[in-house]
């Protein structure tokens, strides 16, 4: 039969781990077995949290008499008993489940205390004042974690006490107050419950064990869990524990210290404590703490045995340790320890640190990382100590945190920008047209979208701060001022963004420069030497490119060249493109887009000299180049009706024949599912000079770096193949360019060209496609929208948040690769292509690439590399490492 309950010296015994006992029962039953001085007390198994829930919220028949037991057993050890009137036992009850998880039931302290028993235990220690300061604190907990009353009525009755007595500071409160108060607080839990306050101890605790399950599934419980990712299936157990006070008088203390300092990982006790106190008055607030270091010169002896225990824990363990200690009169017990949370810096220094004083390996070091914590070192962050005010919330999109001026339109903040202004683009969305403003911005705030719309993706791959789907931001584009909260802001007005967190502040936030330090230098080389999977960057410009050498990339996975187009100085030219009647028209104006072109493929080959540079050929709906539709409508009426007035204004007419045509163009072009229209190789298909005039351009570009004495490695990739009739075609095209250029210019850089799978048919047909390929690289953002049929900004607006809030997805397959559909057809593809072709490399570029469990996954299947913005970079080769050692 399954035991429920164990003592902290049987789950020793039982060898059980954190899965039943939790992270606190678990560390509890070590030092307990270690000889470490630890108060008596049991576990209640996360088996029982299980069945507590199974079983419509109630404990069973067999718990309840385990529990029963394992108090008896208590009762003994301690030689004191649950209600005695001359040696009572009080008791702590504490959740604890196997992930340390803010946001579970608070702690109950003093568990026992009834009107009997608190008279005993102010016989017992001879201080009235102490007893009834503690039956207060029970009352005050049992009734609002148990009870539900609402914390500050309880905080009241001590207020008007205080006021009664004329004094400001609990401490100056004697017995006959605490007194005064202990009848004020059972007064107000009857009144709010109809029911005197409990007075059986074995029900207090009871109950208070229930509260602990309850709270495995309370409000805040389950956001931590889903924004950690931690299974709802863990549960948590309950710990009860005989008490020990730390306000037993100026010989007693309570505190909390940390082996290292969590903050910045230096080597050294941290941590504060409070004489004559419980444990809660030190994160109260009410009194000042003082340092841990003053704890040796006020109690030496005690101070002493607690740094060798701290070194002791630290040692076993391995890692840092975040201790809760008490001292009652003199004695030391520690309540609990287990792994301290910490900075990413911190994480970083104490990793290499303890590889450097031989206390854990590399590997260890490497694991002991959280990826997705580190992206906060490699942007600009608010100052911890800055005092703000939070407007609203959004999704935290791309990371960093920046201040700027408001404005609302692309060109605006080209135009600020080279004035020197330092702006904030705040838009409902983002497009490709906005790209110049993208570029001129410090940051990006956006009313819609989610975390891969346009906003973010771009906003990351440039490494600058996002906040996307802020749904209390509403702008008013026409007046030019947007509300956000109770606040209405007009343009140039002073907004910060936290891309981290996703807050949008008021006004400007001192923030903090990114910094590699020496230690993350070092972990990323142990990296070096443990990963397989090569980590390439997505860049579409030369400083991007550069920024991602200096971060380590081996190679660019992804140059998008829809990009390149989006310059002020060039959109006039590709509309001209676009518009063109013929061929002829529409070469001429490629013409003028060709040296370009070059220009960009010299300076990004050669930021990455000697490295692979996929360039993906130009693959946007064409429409999305030209003015908007809507906004031609309302130009073509206002030049209608000024023409009624001046019917013979050639240029008012010149210009409605213009925009005549412009938006018969754009009509023409305007499709009704542009991600699987006129777009990608089918681009090529219908106008192959568009393609031909980049293939151009990148040769040309790599015979001229050659001669200059650089190494360029340029991959053609052909985009949304899903036929291999497309990609045979394309292919040709781009070796038949290459070799014109080729023989133009004396050159010999080897023509390398492959595909982007995106779409289920290629890499269902991947023999075929690998035939025509040197290398696939998996598009994972539209091969998951054409997996799934999600149209990704839609999903992420209206139903995706439903699905993930009621469990349909476990994770967003736009952020988090789905190994079961998507994943499926990386498999088939990766499998079936090296079967036709043993040498194809393999890799991915979409979002995915710099996901620590996508990355994983690519481990797993033997891909080639991952590509990802420049700013992950170093993440990725951590997430790298990581996946093969936990391989």
């Amino acid at each position: 039969m399954m035991n429920w309950v164990y003592s902290f010296t049987d789950a020793a015994a039982a060898n059980l781990g954190k899965e039943q006992l939790g992270g606190k029962g678990h560390s509890l039953a070590l030092m307990t077995q270690g000889g470490l001085p630890v108060p008596p007390g049991f576990t209640i198994t996360t088996d029982a949290c299980h069945v507590f829930h199974d079983n419509q919220r109630a404990l069973s028949e067999q718990m309840i008499a385990e529990i029963e037991t394992a108090v008896a057993e208590l009762e003994a050890k301690m030689e004191k008993r649950f209600g005695d009137t001359v040696s009572p036992l009080l008791v702590s009850v504490r959740s604890g489940a196997p992930i340390s998880m803010p946001g579970m039931m608070d702690t109950i302290l003093n568990l026992g205390l009834n009107e009997d028993t608190v008279e005993a235990l102010a016989r017992q220690t001879g201080n009235s004042r102490f007893a009834y300061d503690s039956y207060r604190r029970f009352i005050q907990m049992f009734g609002d974690v148990v009870q539900g009353i609402p914390h500050y009525k309880f905080e009241q009755n001590i207020e008007n006490v205080k006021a009664d007595a004329g004094v400001q500071e609990d401490q100056k409160l004697d017995a006959g107050h605490w007194q005064m108060v202990v009848q004020r607080h059972l007064a107000l839990v009857e009144r709010e419950t109809g029911k005197p306050f409990p007075q059986d101890p074995k029900e207090q605790l009871l109950s208070a064990i229930e509260a602990v399950f309850d709270s495995w599934n309370n409000q805040r419980a389950i956001v931590y869990r889903k924004v950690n990712k931690i299974p709802d299936e863990l549960g948590t157990a309950v710990n009860v524990q005989s008490m020990v006070f730390g306000n037993l008088g100026d010989d007693s203390a309570t505190g909390v210290a940390f082996t290292r300092n969590p903050s910045t990982g230096e080597n050294g006790l941290y941590g504060e404590y409070l004489v004559n106190a419980q444990g809660e008055d030190v994160v109260a607030g009410i009194r000042t703490p003082k340092s841990i270091q003053e704890l040796a010169r006020e109690m030496p002896e005690a101070y002493n045995e607690f740094v060798g225990v701290c070194n002791h824990l630290e040692g076993f363990y391995k890692d840092v340790q975040d201790i809760e200690f008490t001292i009652e009169q003199g004695k030391l017990f520690l309540l609990q320890t287990r792994n301290a949370k910490r900075t990413a810096a911190a994480a970083i220094k104490i990793a290499v640190d303890m590889v450097n004083d031989g206390v854990i390996d590399r590997e260890t070091a490497l694991t002991r990382v959280d990826i997705e914590h580190l992206s906060a070192l490699l942007h600009p962050r608010l100052d911890p100590d800055a005092q703000v005010t939070v407007l609203g919330s959004g999704l935290p999109a791309s990371p960093g945190a920046v201040s700027g001026q408001i404005v609302f339109n692309a060109d605006d903040a080209e135009a600020l920008a080279k004035l020197g202004k330092k702006i904030l683009l705040v838009r409902t969305e983002t497009t490709p047209e906005d790209i110049h403003g993208i570029l001129a911005a410090q940051g990006i705030l956006t009313s819609r979208g989610g975390m891969t719309s346009h906003a973010a993706v771009v906003a990351r791959g440039m490494g600058k701060p996002c906040v996307c789907g802020c749904d209390s931001l509403y702008i008013n584009p026409s007046d030019k001022t947007c509300t956000l909260g109770n606040h209405v802001f007009n343009e140039g007005d002073t907004l910060s963004i936290d891309g981290s967190t996703g807050r949008v502040i008021l006004g400007e936030v001192q923030h903090i420069e990114p910094k590699i330090s020496d230690e993350f230098t070092q972990l990323l080389e142990w990296a070096e030497e443990v990963k397989r999977l090569e980590v390439r960057a997505n860049a579409d410009n030369p400083a991007d490119a550069a920024r991602a050498a200096g971060f380590g990339a081996v190679g660019i996975g992804l140059c998008r060249t829809e990009h390149m187009f989006m310059a002020p100085e060039r959109v006039p030219v590709v509309q001209s493109m676009i518009l063109s009647r013929d061929t002829s028209a529409r070469k001429e104006a490629l013409n003028k887009l060709l040296p370009m072109q070059q220009e960009d493929f010299y300076g990004i080959l050669k930021a990455m000299d000697g490295y692979p540079v996929t360039i993906r050929l130009l693959d946007p709906p064409l429409h999305e180049f030209l003015p908007n539709l809507e906004t031609l409508i309302a130009r073509q009426t206002e030049l209608k009706v000024r023409l009624e007035y001046n019917p013979d204004n050639a240029d008012l007419r010149q210009h409605l024949t213009e925009t005549n045509e412009m938006l018969a163009t754009v009509r023409s072009l305007n499709e009704v599912n542009p991600m699987l229209g006129h777009r990608g190789c089918r681009l090529g298909m219908t106008f192959p000079e568009v393609y031909e005039m980049q293939v151009r351009a990148i040769y040309q570009a790599a015979a001229d770096l050659v001669k200059d004495g650089y190494h360029p490695v340029p991959e053609v990739m052909i985009p949304l193949a899903g036929h291999v009739a497309e990609l045979r075609r394309m292919r040709k095209l781009v070796e038949d360019t290459a070799r014109e250029v080729q023989a133009e210019r004396g050159s010999s850089v080897p023509v390398v060209v492959g595909t982007m799978i995106e779409v289920p048919r290629a890499a269902l047909t991947a023999d075929e496609m690998a035939q025509e390929a040197e290398f696939f690289s998996f598009g994972t953002n539209d091969l998951t929208q054409t997996t799934f049929g999600y149209s990704r900004d839609d999903a992420e607006g209206k139903f995706l948040q439903t699905y993930l809030n009621d469990k349909v997805l476990q994770d967003n397959p736009f952020e988090v690769l789905d190994r079961d559909g998507v994943g499926r057809l990386i498999k088939i593809a990766t499998s079936e292509g090296r079967k036709a072709k043993p040498q194809l490399k393999v890799g991915i570029c979409g979002e995915h690439g710099g996901e620590q469990h996508s990355i994983a996954f690519c481990h797993e299947q033997n891909l080639t590399y991952v590509s990802c913005s420049p700013f992950r970079v170093p993440l990725a080769r951590l997430a790298a490492a990581q996946a093969a050692i936990r391989a």
